[in-house]
């Protein structure tokens, strides 16, 4: 399976029904993280998860096949979890720790089944919603994305001939190549892949990993991808996701209880994980005013991630606020994740370097970096920014607002009072590509 001919199985699409989807573990391990997390405190509260293009040029429901789509989603929620799979959930040491998921947790999850959705189209684009409980609905987010990703992605590529669907592979993978000779040249670099939710496809997802494992050694830590990382002996890689706070903020009765959701959430976590998974996402209501109102025990985690701020910025914010509470930054861990590809791994490399212990989650410019590889310009090739979000919870709206406002998800109103709540003179609005 490894020395698979990608471009000839592309091309030749025999299969009635080629899965995109194969397993419940072809997923996130922060989803399953929080999934634990999400049994033990909230399972019952009932939520909705919402498909958003936020790249409105790219008209989906023109480049996807609605039959093929529901085809797709359909099979999806035929799959189980093996008796395979669940054995090594139980067996395998995530983050250095034995039975990391409860043997209470995996028999859940061998009894699960992703809920229904419901399709439908609105000027160009499929609207696609997800309703639930926050338990049964939570681990759509992943597969909806991927099926969405690839679909476009076969799409796009149907109307080549073999030779063309061989060379724009064979660009892809010399383009894909030099990246990682170029990353070969920092001897201390620590970087996952994160590709898994806007991947080119799950077989281009699996040679990126392989060329990442050979290419770079022990400086390749693992993968997001649950299912890669049982397949290829690797770490799984992730902790939390702005989810979380999202949810927890609509159980607040006042604007004193939003404003204290981030922090009520990583209370929640510390429940349930230490040590190496005491990662904080900063940035769901805004980084800066998250740090002027942090707890100091939040200084003992391990470390952060910066998900939507420029890197050295929130880098150097994050040093900042170590150093006032009294804290070692190189004793600690910042994961940077937003956006990023190889010249910007390589900047916030050598701009950290010695002062703190960095580490890079590598996402779409991975696994879905196909620009100008093509022998003709086919703009369907190029990745777009996709996502899938909690859209209520508690019979509330949710809200994201982010460092960036150009990722904010919500209702004008409820995003408006929100940032009235932790306010917004620290926010951005920046175009977002991926």
């Amino acid at each position: 399976m490894a020395n698979i001919d990608i471009a000839k199985r592309v091309y030749d699409h025999t299969f009635k029904m080629d899965p995109i989807v194969r397993s419940l573990l072809d997923t996130d391990v922060y989803k399953l993280l929080m999934l634990q997390t999400i049994l033990q405190e909230w399972r019952d509260l009932p939520v909705t998860f919402s498909l958003i293009n936020r790249s409105k040029t790219v008209k989906l429901a023109d480049e996807i096949d609605e039959a093929e789509l529901r085809e797709q989603l359909e099979h999806a929620r035929t799959i189980r979890l093996s008796k395979k799979e669940s054995i090594w959930l139980a067996g395998n040491t995530f983050y250095g720790k034995e039975r990391l998921f409860t043997a209470e947790f995996i028999q859940w999850l061998k009894d699960y089944q992703l809920p229904e959705f419901e399709l439908a189209k609105r000027d160009g684009q499929y609207i696609i919603d997800i309703h639930g409980t926050w338990a049964e609905a939570s681990l759509w987010e992943i597969p909806l994305l991927t099926i969405i990703s690839e679909l476009r992605s076969r799409s796009a590529m149907r109307g080549m001939g073999r030779f063309e669907v061989d060379v724009t592979y064979a660009r892809a993978k010399a383009k894909m190549w030099e990246k990682v000779l170029r990353l070969k040249k920092l001897p201390n670099l620590r970087i996952a892949d994160f590709g898994t939710r806007r991947r080119h496809s799950f077989l281009w997802q699996r040679w990126c990993v392989d060329a990442l494992k050979e290419g770079l050694d022990q400086n390749f830590v693992g993968t997001s991808n649950v299912l890669l990382a049982m397949d290829h002996d690797l770490e799984a890689i992730g902790t939390n996701a702005h989810e979380l706070p999202m949810a927890v903020a609509t159980l607040a009765t006042d604007d004193e209880g939003i404003a204290a959701s981030p922090y009520k959430v990583l209370e929640s976590w510390q429940k349930t994980y230490d040590s190496n998974l005491l990662i904080v996402l900063p940035d769901t209501y805004g980084t800066t005013r998250f740090l002027q109102n942090a707890p100091d025990w939040v200084a003992d985690w391990k470390g952060f991630r910066i998900d939507s701020k420029d890197p050295i910025e929130g880098g150097e914010e994050i040093i900042a606020w170590w150093q006032k509470m009294g804290v070692d930054p190189k004793d600690k861990l910042i994961i940077f994740s937003d956006g990023l590809d190889i010249e910007t791994i390589e900047s916030t490399y050598h701009h950290f370097e010695g002062r703190v212990r960095t580490s890079f989650g590598w996402g779409t410019n991975l696994t879905n970096d196909f620009r100008e590889c093509a022998p003709y310009a086919n703009e369907r090739l190029k990745a777009f920014s996709v996502v899938v979000k909690i859209t209520s919870a508690n019979g509330k709206p949710t809200v994201k607002l982010s460092d960036n406002l150009a990722k904010a998800t919500g209702p004008e109103s409820e995003v408006n009072r929100y940032l009235k709540v932790f306010g917004r003179e620290h926010l951005t609005k920046t175009e977002v590509h991926v």
